[in-house]
C-alpha cells in the first residue's frame, strides 16, 4: 500500500460513526443472536472498517435514483445498511462481504427488519464476484481499489449507476458530486458516475462520416462529408444517452450497440451505424 493509501486507511480508522448498531433490537423484529459485535478502524481483507453514515446512506441511494426495479450490489458491504436501505426502499439488494461474521449479522438485521427476502449477503472477494447483472453499485473503498475495479464497473450494462462513498475513480470524473452536512460528521462526500455507451470508432451518419474517441464519458472527433471534416464540440454520454454539437446543430440521441439515433436542434431526426467493426 502507498504512503498516500496509508494515510487514507489511517484517516478511516479515525473516523466518526452514527447510531447504527446491526445487533441492536430491530424496530420491525426481534434482535439478532449474534454477540459479534463490528469496531470502526477493525482490520479487513483491503481496508478497515469504518459505516457509512445513514445519512450519506440516504443521499447516495437518492443519487442513484434507486427504484424497486434495480438490483442494487454493495462492494464491501460492512453491516449490511446501504442493502438494507436499498432493500427498505424496495429493490433487490446484494452485499459482498469478505468478513463471515459481518455477513452473519448482516443477514441477521436483514431478517430483523423484514427485508430478508431482498436483501441477500454473501461472503466472497469482491475481486472474484459476478456482479454484471447489477443496475446499482455501491462502494466504499480505496481510490486504489475503486481504479482495480473501474475495467469491470465499464464492462456493465450502460446505463448502470455507481455511487461511491469519499473516493473517486481516478481519471474517471464523476458525472455527480454530492455533501451531506447534517446527520454525518465524517466522510460526508458521494460521487456518482454512470457507465456509458461504446461509441469510439467510425459512424455512417445520414451519409457523412462521423468518427468518435472517447475518453469515458467524454466524446470527440469529427463529422465529415464532401466539403470536409469539422469537428464536434461538448461531446457527452450519459449511459446510453449522447449529445454532441456540430457548428450550430445540436445532435442528441440514443445509443444501442452499433446504432444510434436522435435529434437535432431543429426537430429533425438523425441516425448513425457503426461501420468497420
Amino acid at each position: 500500500m502507498s504512503t498516500k493509501h496509508r494515510a487514507v486507511a489511517v484517516t478511516l480508522m479515525l473516523a466518526c460513526t452514527v447510531a447504527w448498531n446491526p445487533v441492536a433490537t430491530a424496530q420491525t423484529g426481534t434482535a439478532p443472536t449474534s454477540t459479534y459485535k463490528p469496531s470502526v478502524g477493525q482490520a479487513g481483507k483491503d481496508v478497515v472498517w469504518v459505516p457509512t453514515s445513514q445519512a450519506l446512506v440516504d443521499r447516495m441511494l437518492d443519487m442513484a435514483k434507486l427504484t424497486p426495479q434495480d438490483r442494487l450490489v454493495d462492494l464491501g458491504s460492512g453491516d449490511g445498511r446501504t442493502v438494507i436501505t436499498a432493500a427498505k426502499r424496495g429493490a433487490t439488494a446484494r452485499g459482498i462481504e469478505y468478513n463471515p461474521d459481518m455477513v452473519a449479522i448482516s443477514r441477521q438485521a436483514a431478517k430483523a427488519e423484514g427485508v430478508s427476502k431482498r436483501a441477500t449477503f454473501e461472503q466472497a472477494d469482491i475481486f472474484q464476484s459476478d456482479f454484471s447483472d447489477a443496475t446499482v453499485v455501491t462502494l466504499f473503498l480505496l481510490p486504489s481499489l475503486n481504479v482495480r475495479l473501474r475495467p469491470t464497473i465499464l464492462e456493465m450494462k450502460p446505463g448502470t449507476r455507481v455511487v461511491s462513498n469519499s473516493f473517486d475513480m481516478g481519471e474517471w470524473e464523476p458525472d455527480e458530486t454530492a455533501q451531506v452536512s447534517q446527520g454525518c460528521s465524517g466522510h460526508c462526500v458521494a460521487y456518482k458516475w454512470i457507465v456509458p455507451a461504446k461509441v469510439g470508432g467510425t459512424w455512417r451518419v445520414d451519409g457523412k462520416e462521423l468518427v468518435l474517441t472517447q475518453t469515458f464519458q467524454k466524446v470527440e472527433g469529427t463529422l465529415r462529408d464532401g466539403n470536409g471534416a469539422v469537428p464536434i464540440r461538448e461531446g457527452r454520454l450519459e449511459g446510453t444517452r449522447i449529445a454532441f454539437q456540430v457548428g450550430d446543430k445540436r445532435f442528441t440521441g440514443e445509443v444501442n450497440g452499433k446504432a444510434m439515433q436522435g435529434k437535432l436542434t431543429d426537430g429533425s431526426y438523425w441516425s448513425g451505424t457503426l461501420v468497420g467493426q
